[in-house]
């Protein structure tokens, strides 16, 4: 088998070398760049001999993967795969698996950084304090006795949920499944708009599906308290993001934090949310810390080794 790493990974060459090394002794081979290319062209004469392809968050089109005649297994390096054409995988027999849960304590915490962060303003006064200013009349909110609502209860939604708790915050949930391992710590689940009401936070899990491409719109956002702070750590278009700076500009919440968006970072600077008023936002950075990449190459090579075992047994 013909075995391509698109992208770096975040990992080091030498272990690259050593991976190249573990497939050529099971008569494969194994290539791998160490740069990120997005563009179509560059995909392409990188994967078009290849069987077995890794590869993170760069979308790969109906377009890339038909100029890919041998591609039989995509390991992606990410958990969400609404960057695939899944479509054209089923329709051609490409089996395609996710790297879920690499990620989940990173993206939990950034979360929960980014509640700390609105409530206590942390990068504004920073900016503040090195500029010269003191405290003057500024009071921040504690997130002890707060009440979030985590819409979404998947593993990071979860953890999220744990890391609140420590908090002594109070947590409700939404979710399009109820799971047991969420009431047994706890949390007690309502129907979205009645927690879009009650919560002093919501913090966005769900991945993005045509159930929830635009499930906090315009609607959602009204029924939110004024002194109510979004959190979206889960994928851009869950949120209507014009909805969401209109909202932020007249006030209707106090405020939101962003580290996903409709396209991958950089931003336009013209883009709503960077002129909305209270906008924290990060370049799509939650999953991105030294623990989880090593995590995730772990992750997505064992599923290649697995992968291959499989055809292997089957041949």
């Amino acid at each position: 088998m013909n075995i391509v790493c698109v992208e770096s990974l975040g990992i080091q060459k030498a272990r690259f070398e050593t991976l190249r090394a573990h497939y050529a002794a099971q008569g494969h081979t194994f290539n791998y760049y160490l740069d990120r290319r997005e563009d179509e062209a560059t995909l392409v004469e990188r994967m078009r001999e290849a069987d077995v392809v890794v590869v993170s968050n760069i979308k790969l089109p109906a377009a890339v993967l038909a100029q890919c005649p041998n591609l039989k297994y995509l390991s992606v390096a990410f958990t969400g795969l609404d960057h695939i054409d899944l479509a054209y995988c089923r329709e051609h027999g490409i089996e395609v698996q996710n790297a879920a849960g690499y990620s989940t304590t990173a993206v939990s915490e950034l979360a929960v950084g980014m509640m700390l962060d609105l409530l206590r303003n942390i990068v504004t006064l920073h900016e503040l304090t090195r500029q010269g200013g003191g405290r003057g009349q500024f009071l921040g909110r504690e997130l002890r006795g707060k009440t979030v609502g985590i819409v979404g209860t998947g593993a990071i939604g979860l953890a999220t949920a744990r890391l609140l708790a420590a908090f002594g915050a109070k947590v409700i949930a939404w979710s399009r499944t109820e799971r047991p391992e969420a009431k047994a710590l706890g949390i007690t689940y309502i129907p979205l708009d009645d927690l879009l009401r009650r919560s002093d936070i919501v913090s966005l899990h769900v991945p993005l599906c045509d159930d929830t491409r635009g499930l906090i719109g315009e609607r959602e956002l009204a029924l939110m308290q004024p002194t109510a702070l979004l959190v979206n750590t889960a994928r851009g278009p869950v949120c209507d993001i014009a909805a969401v700076a209109k909202a932020l500009t007249e006030g209707r919440i106090a405020g939101a934090a962003f580290d996903v968006f409709e396209q991958e970072p950089p931003l336009p600077l013209d883009h709503l949310l960077l002129s909305s008023g209270r906008c924290l936002v990060t370049p799509h950075v939650a999953f991105a810390t030294e623990e989880s990449f090593a995590a995730r190459a772990d992750i997505v090579f064992g599923h290649v080794d697995q992968w291959l075992a499989r055809t292997a047994a089957k041949a």
